[in-house]
């Protein structure tokens, strides 16, 4: 399997509701997570580009769905979901995020994979877990990243993997549910991210 140039990445469009997404042709990946859990600095990370994905001093305060296009082709697509669970916003307004997430996690033909982002200091929050249920209805592969790895140090780190790839096979999930340590800081965990999304992108299972 030929990687995929990352680098490449380039915004595409915005879509404020699944209605306005781009036409499902080809393959994307998406990006969820709490807004406190470092997925601008991930994307950002994983293409090379600090400036790709703009990082907001109001956490949550993205409300769309943004497409970014891969090696010059809307074909390859990465798509960045509104921070879930910290903005201060109305709660009508969160009931419509959810609403929009759920419907573009069970609906959207596109979608290969979702990239679940969570700080590793406090996994498995309950709008993360809401997330994965998600996923799972969906029958919707997954991959968990356990952000910030570089708060703790590598025996701490490999214990709360460990913790967590153990409760996913208790719970018979582990063949739907991966998991990794990722730190946009050190680099940690970049090339296995980068194996998985390209692994979804170019999968020939339509």
């Amino acid at each position: 399997m030929k990687p995929i140039n990352f680098n490449s990445a380039k915004f595409m469009t915005s879509a404020p509701s699944l209605k306005q997404c781009p036409p499902e042709r080809g393959a994307e990946v998406a990006f969820a997570g709490r807004s406190n859990a470092g997925k601008s600095s991930c994307i950002n990370k994983l293409t090379n580009n600090s400036k790709l994905v703009r990082t907001s001093k109001t956490p949550g305060a993205t409300r769309l769905i943004n497409f970014f296009q891969l090696q010059n082709t809307t074909e390859l697509r990465l798509v960045d979901l509104p921070g879930y669970g910290f903005a201060k916003v109305a709660r009508s307004v969160k009931d419509d995020w959810q609403e929009n997430l759920s419907l573009y996690l069970h609906e959207r033909q596109s979608l290969k994979g979702v990239v679940v982002l969570m700080d590793i200091r406090q996994p498995l929050q309950d709008l993360d877990t809401m997330m994965l249920d998600w996923a799972v209805q969906s029958q919707m592969p997954v991959h968990a990243l356990l952000t910030k790895s570089d708060k703790l140090s590598g025996g701490a780190a490999k214990n709360v993997l460990f913790k967590i790839q153990n409760d996913l096979k208790k719970e018979g999930l582990d063949g739907l549910i991966s998991v990794q340590t990722f730190s946009a800081h050190s680099g940690d965990g970049v090339d296995q991210l980068a194996k998985q999304v390209t692994t979804w992108l170019l999968s020939t299972d339509e």
